[in-house]
């Protein structure tokens, strides 16, 4: 392996790194942290599924971009034309589908708030990116770390295969990908033949539970990676 000054910064940042880490989540006991997802909280969906990752003893709250929100106002935020979305969850399991923009400025205003409350660590449940977003505390965004775990399999793949909820947000580097939504619709099996080259397949959204990455890598043969799974781990190794 090469050295040079620039491994030797990249080694000093990942010192820091694990140093502030050990210095801030010595044990599990008394954790406290806050879960933010862009739909409407509690995401017992993910979070059940989860938990099983985890101590006991976590102290989990939950917040969400929609939350207190009436029908109407949710609607208000539906994207026109050809703006990014998200889409997510309600409480009564119904899918939501938002102007990216307009959920990065609520999300935005819950972290500021998260700011001021003394959390261990925060965690966004989400795989879009949120590039700007910041926050005082450790905050764990999905969309990196969904994104770096799969760069790490994908150095062995040639065909690495994208499943997102909708058409609108399948990336237009990607060669191989199809959309299903984790909330409505059925799509399951025009997705796994629309994914059938891939040799690997990433499902790349929270809402893709255990029993969908399952039911995937059966229609199609594949190994398949999960988001929240990939999320759940990097979780656990902060407790």
């Amino acid at each position: 392996m090469a050295s040079g000054p620039s491994s030797s910064v990249a080694i000093v940042r990942v010192a820091v790194v694990i140093t502030r880490v050990s210095l801030c989540y010595p044990r599990a006991v008394g954790t406290r942290a806050a879960f933010i997802t862009i739909g409407q909280s509690p995401r017992s969906d993910i979070l059940d599924e989860l938990r099983a990752w985890w101590p006991a003893d976590l102290e989990i709250e939950e917040f969400g971009a929609l939350d207190h929100l009436s029908r109407e106002d949710i609607h208000a935020l539906a994207p026109t034309g050809d703006e990014p979305r998200l889409v997510s969850r309600l409480t009564d399991g119904t899918e939501a589908t938002m102007r990216a923009t307009a959920i990065h400025e609520r999300i935005s205003e819950i972290v500021e708030r998260c700011d001021r409350v003394p959390y261990d660590f925060l965690v966004l449940l989400c795989t879009g990116a949120f590039d700007e977003l910041r926050s005082r505390h450790l905050l764990l965004k999905a969309q990196p770390i969904v994104d770096h775990g799969v760069a790490a399999f994908a150095s062995s793949s040639t065909q690495v295969g994208v499943l997102v909820p909708l058409a609108h947000q399948i990336p237009p580097s990607a060669t191989i990908a199809s959309h299903a939504s984790p909330y409505e619709g059925d799509r399951w099996a025009d997705a796994a033949r629309e994914l059938a080259p891939a040799d690997l397949i990433v499902m790349h959204c929270m809402g893709y539970s255990e029993a969908m990455r399952q039911k995937m890598a059966t229609l199609t043969g594949t190994p398949v990676l999960l988001a929240r799974r990939l999320l759940g781990a990097a979780v656990a190794q902060l407790l």
